[in-house]
């Protein structure tokens, strides 16, 4: 079901206001208590009920009398851990028909960057539609054999992850052919209440920014879904089509906005091979631009993901003194030993409240343009100058920073963002499903 809650943005006078209203003043504490006891003695941890769990408990309702496809990866589970896959394939009720997967595929075993085949999938027997190798965007076709698409996808909270990306394109290609839509929602696992970074330009839209929100966007894929539909321009589809067409989201019992991963008493299931738990899916929003260009490595292939800092051209000393030196709110750093018996400086996040998620990755923007012997933004060949730009999203930055390198304003293009982030969920409040 769609549940509606007013807008609260009448009520706000001043975006100062805003922070203050929507932030619990002990989220932090909670924040920190859970990440420590993330074994399993937080007192503050909840049980929710996810989109698959509340489809259950309606008996599927939704689905009955219709042939079923389904959009999903290995994080697609209810809360006891069990599959939707197998949910679906083994609820006699249901008509399941279909299969279709994303990046990585529907058991996450594929490599980031690599094209997947259509298959058979062995464990059930039905056909898998690849929407990561020569289509990203379902085919009439692949529809043809289904009334109605359900989408059961964990996302980070990031925009350049590219789950949500395939939700978007697989609405469109539903709404255009005349299927409905059931979205599963799942927890932003950042919280619904952080929203940091650029809005991407439409002109650099892609598979790696397909909406033009925050870096950060502090939204469910439910409620992303729904903003889609809801408001003309964001799907590349008619304005008839998407008047006509049908969207469910079956929201999640028991979720708050203010609660971030650690705090649901939830195992965490990788939704692709380099976010294997909630730490790294955090690094994933502050290292990920960072490392885009330039010679910094941010701990892919270490047991450390998007959470541990090396450079090519620098001396751990002289990087740590450096990021140090620019005391960035939110975060601080330690040495860590890597299995492979390198060490690097892990990244803590130590005030929640503090921490703006993608502020690091324009500190190291810089910090690399002053460690490398050539400027790396300026000499990018434009493959890479294209790459870069579809993930950052802002013209005027990447004209900043190939220009001025280290001497980059950074500061004032952050205070831009924030204040349009700041907009941008003032605004998304109308499509909010939880509080």
């Amino acid at each position: 079901m769609i549940r509606a809650l007013p807008i609260i943005a009448m009520l706000i006078a001043t975006q100062s206001l805003l922070a203050q209203t929507l932030i619990p003043q002990n989220s932090n504490t909670i924040f920190q208590a859970a990440i420590q006891s993330q074994a399993g003695t937080n007192p503050y941890r909840t049980q929710i009920k996810l989109g698959i769990d509340v489809l259950a408990d309606q008996g599927f309702a939704p689905l009955l009398g219709k042939r079923v496809g389904l959009l999903t990866h290995p994080a697609g589970v209810n809360r006891l851990g069990i599959s939707t896959v197998r949910i679906l394939h083994q609820n006699r009720a249901v008509n399941l028909v279909a299969l279709f997967g994303p990046e990585h595929g529907i058991y996450g075993n594929e490599k980031a960057n690599e094209p997947i085949d259509n298959a058979i999938d062995p464990r059930t027997g039905l056909p898998v539609y690849s929407l990561y190798g020569k289509y990203r965007k379902p085919t009439p076709n692949m529809l043809a054999s289904i009334d109605v698409i359900v989408v059961d996808l964990q996302d980070i909270g990031t925009r350049s992850y590219t789950f949500i990306s395939c939700m978007k394109l697989a609405l469109e290609a539903a709404y255009e052919n005349g299927v409905e839509v059931v979205i599963l929602d799942r927890p932003n696992p950042l919280g619904g209440l952080k929203v940091d970074g650029p809005i991407v330009e439409r002109r650099w839209h892609s598979y790696v920014g397909a909406f033009s929100i925050p870096y950060v966007h502090g939204l469910t894929i439910g409620e992303l879904a729904r903003m889609s539909v809801s408001k003309p321009g964001i799907l590349n589809i008619t304005d008839l089509q998407r008047r006509s067409g049908k969207l469910t989201v079956v929201t999640m019992d028991g979720w708050n906005r203010y609660m971030s991963w650690p705090m649901l008493g939830l195992k965490w299931i990788a939704p692709s091979p380099n976010i294997p738990d909630f730490p790294s899916a955090v690094g994933y929003a502050m290292t990920g631009l960072g490392a885009q260009l330039g010679n910094f490595k941010h701990g892919i292939g270490s047991e450390y993901p998007f959470r541990i800092l090396t450079h090519k051209n620098a001396t751990l000393d002289q990087l740590e003194r450096e990021l140090k030196r620019r005391a960035i709110p939110g975060i601080e750093f330690e040495r860590k030993p890597l299995s492979e018996g390198d060490t690097g400086l892990y990244v803590k996040v130590t005030d929640w409240r503090a921490w703006r998620p993608t502020e690091l990755s324009f500190h190291m923007m810089q910090i690399t343009a002053l460690f490398d012997p050539v400027n790396p933004f300026s000499s990018a060949p434009n493959t890479q100058m294209e790459l870069f730009n579809k993930h950052v999203g802002s013209t005027s930055w990447w004209s900043e920073i190939s220009g001025k390198g280290a001497q980059a304003n950074r500061a004032g293009f952050i205070g831009v963002w924030e204040r349009q982030a700041k907009q941008f969920q003032i605004q998304s409040q109308a499509y909010w499903l939880y509080d």
